[in-house]
């Protein structure tokens, strides 16, 4: 197409970013038969796929693996040597298709979804204006909806010497081609967590600089408590109460001045202080919205204010989690859809088929750590601090003999919130090797409201590491 000729299509939906959440946005509504078209201008597949979810966990899966092995009597003396970081690295790559996306744009594709490479912006009620990496433009044009699926990007302090210092943030981390002999985290949060973990384990030298109290600040406190120690024992240095106040690099050393004066040096330095959505450049002025802020959205994810414009996944701040926003995409895409055929009421109770309930009751989390850290619901300050009504029950996980059988000397603690009037979960976590497969019975529990009679007679496999559940209830009768 010559660059000076606009295109204008029209199409029933238009789905600004091509990630997980405007995947199954678009997804969604083809099953319906509506058109569709996204629009994106990296990679289809997104964060999650290529810099997030997946190069993660595949740098942190034989790490975990090699933990566990080793406090299992009769394997561990086999498996003390190093990783072999070439191998996990490979492994990482192959996940993330080399960072090609023909097989995610393919499937888009197959489901009858246009897609249109570059960067893509409103341009006033139902319009979206499209510049094509070859400088080529379109217009879009929605008959029923616009949905902004554009995710967040990694939030940068305000540091000075930053912008020279060739810092990492949460691309790099998943995505580095080598082991750096010493990295700086600064952050304690997930990213920061699993980065150290990951990197400690392949032979870096971590330093973990973390400006509160304790690692994983939004979780319950046993959950930090557990990480810290496990980093320590990998011989990473966790230093709580510590900030950073300038950075610079000369050559190949970064050189990070502390709070009380002093200075650390290393290859790397990892920023990992948080994520601010990608809001900025994507013409929500154009429809009279401040750019630059999570959208405000209804339980069906439309932006407050607005019948055609809706915000899924981090877009709107509701819940930043690639499964949460993929659960706000179904909700949205029904919505959307029933709204385009007319239906006169859409069910936005709680709990309704085009209300995101989940986002508030139910958000379900893993960190990926050594030991793992899985919760669904709020935490109990969490709970606390909204004027909740709440029991904690508290049971130590090694004392359950599917613990005791799955690692040596298990450490783990797990914590059950009842709403005491109703009887009913409103939160669990879970800290402990393999709590990351325990968390989908809590999610049950707790988004079916189960009341804990009934859960009585849900008889954990023995010997499990599931059987806490029933300590769980035990402590909590009494």
């Amino acid at each position: 197409m010559a660059q000076g000729h606009v295109e204008t299509t029209e199409y029933d939906v238009v789905v600004l970013g091509a990630g997980p959440v405007g995947e199954n946005v678009a997804d969604r509504v083809r099953a319906a038969g509506l058109s569709c078209a996204v629009v994106e201008s990296e990679l289809i597949g997104g964060e999650c796929s290529y810099w997030a979810c997946m190069p993660s966990k595949a740098l942190l899966r034989p790490v975990i693996a090699r933990s566990d092995a080793r406090k299992v009597p009769g394997l561990s003396a086999a498996v003390q040597g190093p990783l072999d970081a070439a191998a996990v690295l490979a492994n990482r790559d192959a996940f993330t298709s080399h960072w090609k996306d023909d097989g995610q744009a393919a499937w888009l594709d197959g489901i009858g979804v246009r897609i249109y490479r570059g960067h893509g912006s409103l341009d006033g009620t139902r319009r979206v204006k499209v510049k094509g990496p070859e400088g080529e433009r379109h217009v879009l044009t929605a008959r029923h909806a616009v949905a902004v699926c554009t995710g967040t990007r990694a939030a940068l302090p305000d540091l000075p010497g930053l912008t020279g210092a060739r810092a990492w943030t949460s691309r790099e981390a998943t995505s580095a081609q080598s082991v750096p002999g010493r990295l700086i985290v600064v952050g304690g949060g997930v990213v920061a967590t699993e980065m150290a973990t990951a990197w400690q384990a392949l032979g870096a030298q971590v330093t973990l600089l973390v400006r509160g109290s304790g690692l994983l600040p939004k979780m319950e406190p046993f959950c930090g408590e557990l990480v810290a120690e496990a980093l320590r024992e990998a011989g990473a240095d966790v230093r709580t109460g510590t900030s950073a106040t300038s950075v610079s690099r000369s050559g190949d050393t970064v050189t990070v001045t502390l709070d009380d004066g002093s200075t650390l040096e290393a290859e790397e330095l990892l920023i990992a202080t948080g994520r601010a959505p990608r809001t900025d450049d994507i013409g929500l002025e154009s429809v009279g919205i401040t750019p630059g802020r999570y959208l405000d959205v209804d339980e069906s994810c439309r932006v407050v204010g607005s019948d055609w414009l809706y915000a899924v996944g981090d877009a709107n701040g509701r819940a930043l989690l690639t499964h949460q926003g993929k659960y706000q995409a179904r909700i949205a895409g029904a919505a959307i859809v029933a709204r385009a055929q007319g239906v006169p009421l859409l069910e936005t109770d709680r709990w309704g088929a085009h209300a995101a309930t989940a986002d508030h009751d139910a958000v379900t989390q893993v960190v990926f750590t050594d030991p793992e850290v899985a919760s669904v619901g709020p935490s109990l300050a969490e709970a606390e601090r909204s004027g909740r009504k709440v029991r904690a029950v508290d049971y130590d996980m090694g004392s359950v003999a599917g613990a005791s059988l799955y690692a040596e000397g298990y450490r783990g603690k797990a914590r059950m919130l009842v709403d005491p009037d109703r009887e009913v979960l409103i939160g669990v976590t879970f800290a402990g090797p393999g709590a990351g497969e325990l968390i989908q019975a809590a999610a049950i529990a707790v988004a079916g409201e189960v009341p804990i009679d009934r859960l009585w007679h849900a008889v954990p496999a023995y010997p499990t590491i599931s059987e806490v559940w029933l300590r769980l209830l035990e402590t909590y009768r009494g």
